[in-house]
């Protein structure tokens, strides 16, 4: 089964997910988000695979959230661009596999979609 994780390499819950799926012998396909980055299209689709609203992945405790965004009434639409904007915001790490998605925090949580 091929395993997607959503990383980023400077994260250390990140880089403990990517190595407990590379332990467990799964073959991993890394998406940089903070390189590659993903269009609205995209981070929508993710949305659906976690089965969560914008909102629920965005990062809260960034600066540049309490920044610019925190005191804003933003409907999904904004948020979304937020994030596409501002790759930053997004939560991680993402694990998505053919069972499903979820945001890997904890780290137990990546045992749902394997």
């Amino acid at each position: 089964m091929e395993i997607t994780i959503y990383h980023n390499p400077r994260c250390r819950k990140s880089r403990e997910a990517l190595s407990f799926l590379k332990e467990k012998s799964y073959r991993v396909k890394v998406v940089e988000y903070l390189k590659d980055l993903m269009s609205i299209e995209d981070l929508m689709a993710l949305l659906n695979d976690l089965d969560i609203r914008p909102i629920e992945l965005v990062r809260k405790h960034e600066s540049i959230w309490k920044e610019q965004f925190k005191e804003r009434n933003l409907n999904d639409t904004a948020i979304l661009e937020a994030m596409v904007q501002n790759p930053i915001l997004i939560e991680r790490p993402i694990v998505k596999s053919k069972k499903g998605a979820v945001v890997a925090r904890p780290l137990e949580r990546v045992l749902e979609v394997i």
